[in-house]
């Protein structure tokens, strides 16, 4: 076991508020009240510690995919976002054939109860044609309840999250079973109306899935799903704010409505995060990423990111205006809600689990603490 630790003199967000010039102590794998007697001191200065990142929504990263990848490439992906401060990654998972979802999440689960991951996400193939994004539509198909029960028996336990387009044939009746099985159900990927968006809120969907992409803008005769989705306190919302997913406006609208305590930013990352440019596979799909930008070789649609949570906490504060604690909020503490994992990660208070971010004055990453250990140690990163 590590030693003990003391992260002293920096900005430090709690629960709270934030408190110049203060002090985490770390024992063991977990945040205490305490020094134990030789703990060792780690100044710093002219830094920000923050809650650990969480990610409720990606497909993976450092080259390597969640969808379709081995054991070993999932664990690259997570690897990889680590080193920029995510300590805690739901899988997603892309549309596909319903048994080979079946087999992958099969995979996913197991890494899930070795912790190494919290969850799987199934993004499809439960979703509307009409809003299929980087989806393939050949393996697309309405939500019939006994199939969703299929993906979400195969993760044994580990299923998070499923989106939908509840609009289509079975979807309130899947977001009611997932409701009663513990499953977040989540409205995107769809062309639903208003009205619709409304009736599967009220069936128990309580996310909605990127708002803004992949559904109905908002219009004033034909408000669509963004509509319901940002007046319903029973909803959260996922923003991909990597500048490209949403225009600034976009995203103040959202938290003028919804406040940091129902957003949830996620990276919707696929395998060029902390990467690079090039050709890559989303599921069955071929993907160019250039200057960054993720889109279909065929098509040209967006697919996915390459959005690391660092950025887009450093872009929150610096472009979009944020404040830190804000941002906290919407990269750590309403994720941590959302997974029910609020007991364990989401904020810095003793006896939760000692996951958390250093940044500089700029809000660069300058250090990375999962379970007590170094990640990435200030000043050797």
């Amino acid at each position: 076991m590590a030693p003990s630790k003391v992260l002293a003199g920096a900005r430090v967000v709690l629960p709270t508020g934030t408190v110049d010039e203060g002090r985490v102590v770390v024992d063991g794998t977990r945040i205490a009240d305490t020094a134990p007697p030789g703990a060792e001191v780690v100044e710093l200065p002219g830094h920000w510690v923050v809650p650990g990142f969480i990610d409720i929504h990606n497909h993976g990263g450092g080259g390597a995919s969640f969808t379709g990848g081995s054991a070993e490439d999932v664990l690259q992906g997570v690897r990889t976002h680590r080193l920029h401060g995510t300590t805690t990654v739901v899988a997603s998972l892309v549309t596909g054939d319903l048994d080979v979802l079946a087999r992958q999440a099969g995979m996913l689960a197991e890494l899930s109860q070795q912790g190494e991951i919290a969850g799987v996400h199934f993004e499809g193939p439960f979703i509307s044609p009409c809003r299929k994004g980087a989806h393939d539509e050949q393996l697309l198909r309405d939500p019939d309840p006994a199939e969703v029960r299929k993906l979400v028996d195969a993760a044994h336990g580990h299923a998070r999250m499923v989106t939908l387009a509840a609009e289509l044939p079975g979807g309130l009746d899947s977001v009611r079973l997932l409701a009663e099985h513990g499953v977040i159900a989540a409205v995107g990927h769809t062309d639903a109306t208003y009205e619709q968006t409304v009736r599967a809120v009220d069936a128990g969907a309580t996310v909605a899935t990127h708002l803004f992409n992949a559904m109905p803008p908002l219009g004033h005769r034909a408000p669509g799903p963004i509509a319901a989705l940002l007046e319903d306190e029973r909803v959260t919302v996922e923003l991909i704010n990597d500048g490209t997913h949403l225009h600034p406006a976009a995203l103040q609208l959202a938290f003028h409505h919804k406040g940091a305590g129902r957003v949830a930013f996620i990276t919707d990352a696929m395998d060029a995060a902390g990467f690079g440019d090039g050709r890559y596979m989303l599921g069955p799909m071929a993907v160019e990423v250039s200057d960054g930008v993720a889109r279909l070789v065929e098509g040209g649609s967006i697919a996915g990111s390459t959005l690391t949570l660092d950025r887009a906490f450093k872009r929150a504060v610096t472009v979009d205006g944020l404040s830190v604690e804000d941002a906290v909020a919407a990269l750590s503490v309403t994720p941590a809600r959302l997974l029910g994992l609020s007991d364990r990660i989401g904020s810095l208070e003793p006896g939760k689990d000692a996951d958390l971010v250093v940044l500089d004055a700029e809000f660069e990453v300058a250090g990375v603490m999962r379970h007590g250990e170094w990640v990435v140690e200030p000043g050797k990163g």
